[in-house]
Order: C-alpha cells, then sequence, then structure tokens
C-alpha cells in the first residue's frame, strides 16, 4: 500500500523497472538517513530506522548502501543531507484526491516539480489543508500474504487484535493491518511474534473515504500523474484515494 494500494501492486510493463528501481533505492535510502538523524543510528534504539532498514532489505538494497546511508547520517561520511518534509495537495480526474510527501533539500524546486507532474498531466493543486482533511494518519503494517511464512487475514487478525489493530485487509500479495500510529511498533512486534515476514511498517495517510472509478480514460488520467509524481526525486510517497475496479486494472496493462 503505498496510498494507492491496487496500483502498487500494478506495475504495467517491464522496460522501466531497472530505473524505477534505482529511484526506489534512492528513496529507501533516504529514509534511512532521515531516520538516523531523527532517532540514532543504533536500529535496536530507534524503531523507525530498524523499519527503514527491513523495508529497504526487503526491496533487495545492498547492505553496503544501507550501513553507508546510516553513517552518513551519524556524520561519518560527510553528514548526508539536511532534508525538511513538505506536502503538496492535488486533485486529479474523478474527483480523485492525492497527498504528495516530498523529502527534499531543496524546497524551490520540489514545488515547480510537483506543480509541473500535476498539471501538465491533467491535475490541479490544490489549498493547503483542502486534501489532508480527506485523509488521516495510521500505522500501517503490510504482512507477506505469500511465500514460506505467508500470512492469512483471520491468523493475523489473532495476532494483532490485542496489539492495537484497528483495521485489516486481504490486498492480494500482503495482509495489511492499520493502527494508530502510536502502536504502529507494538503491531509490527505481534507480526514478527507469530511469526509472519512484513514488507512494511510504517506511518502512511490513508483516505477516510475513496472514489470510485468506473471507466478506463479516467482510470488512465489518474495513473497518469502518479506515475509522473512517483518519478520525481524529491517525492518520497504518494497518497491517493481512487478505487479502480480489478477488470478495468486489466484494461490499463493490456
Amino acid at each position: 500500500m503505498s496510498g494507492h494500494s491496487k496500483w502498487a501492486t500494478t506495475k504495467h510493463k517491464k522496460a522501466a523497472i531497472d530505473a524505477k528501481r534505482g529511484k526506489l533505492f534512492a528513496k529507501l535510502i533516504k529514509n534511512i538517513e532521515v531516520a538516523a538523524k531523527v532517532g540514532g543510528a543504533d536500529p535496536a534504539g530507534n524503531p523507525t530506522l530498524y523499519d527503514a532498514i527491513q523495508k529497504a532489505k526487503k526491496n533487495s538494497v545492498p547492505n553496503d548502501n544501507i550501513d553507508r546511508a546510516v553513517k552518513r547520517a551519524a556524520g561519518g561520511e560527510g553528514g548526508g543531507s539536511d532534508y525538511i518534509t513538505i506536502m503538496y495537495e492535488a486533485y486529479l480526474a474523478g474527483g480523485v484526491a492525492v497527498l504528495i510527501e516530498c523529502l527534499t533539500d531543496n524546497r524551490n524546486r520540489s514545488a515547480s516539480d510537483v506543480r509541473v507532474a500535476v498539471t501538465r498531466n491533467g491535475g490541479r493543486m490544490a489549498d493547503v489543508g483542502s486534501v489532508q482533511r480527506l485523509f488521516s494518519r495510521k500505522g500501517v503494517v503490510e504482512v507477506d500474504a505469500k511465500g514460506e511464512k505467508a500470512a492469512d487475514e483471520d491468523s493475523v487478525m489473532e495476532a494483532t487484535l490485542d496489539a492495537g489493530a484497528e483495521e485489516i485487509r486481504d490486498d492480494g500479495d500482503v495482509i495489511t493491518v492499520i493502527s494508530d500510529p502510536a502502536d504502529l511498533v507494538e503491531v509490527r512486534k505481534a507480526v514478527q511474534d507469530a511469526g509472519f515476514d512484513y514488507q512494511s511498517a510504517e506511518v502512511q495517510f490513508v483516505p477516510t473515504f475513496t472514489e470510485a472509478i468506473s471507466d478506463k480514460d479516467t482510470a488512465s488520467k489518474i495513473f497518469k500523474v502518479l506515475d509522473a509524481l512517483e518519478d520525481l526525486d524529491d517525492v518520497q510517497n504518494v497518497y491517493s484515494n481512487e478505487d479502480v475496479p480489478d477488470e478495468i486494472m486489466e484494461q490499463l496493462d493490456d
């Protein structure tokens, strides 16, 4: 779930995978640097760093890259960059709301890049706060639903309910557990204690409602903007509230 969970699990064609992987690696490394700077370089005492490292490993980021990112944040390799988090808001086709989270060392560059990606692809920027009120900050743990330690919805519910799980969804390849942000670490630990693998554990913006998309043309316009945004180096996360049926997703992949 990267905000738009169905889109996150649907990759169009294989052509751009290497480029996308390089950008994903860079974003995961940036997560590690920021987590280590804010909470310290010891994963045992910094749950945010622990989860950032686990997510990077899950996405095949080399251990050397991870170690260098932690050292940079601790001042051991040039000190790293001073990143700030900036949120942008937009509306896309079909009334879909989008929150764009940037982690950047250049506010002006981010603002310009995001505006161009949104407006050139048919979206429009929104007033501050108009979109964010449609989302809630939640702890989100994604548990593997396939593989050796695959989990199912019932077993994950049983393992995490007492730890603070508020909602549990079967999203196909993953079982998504949503909680209050303050309960994120306890939920993640409950998943681990039950013997399940997890893909990620982090605080995200979850939409309070979704917009049903009923035609291929509208869905195509939405994903054109989302693709352009996720391609930007400064954009760390994109959260949106479209609900696109599987049959339309299949048409987009044709």
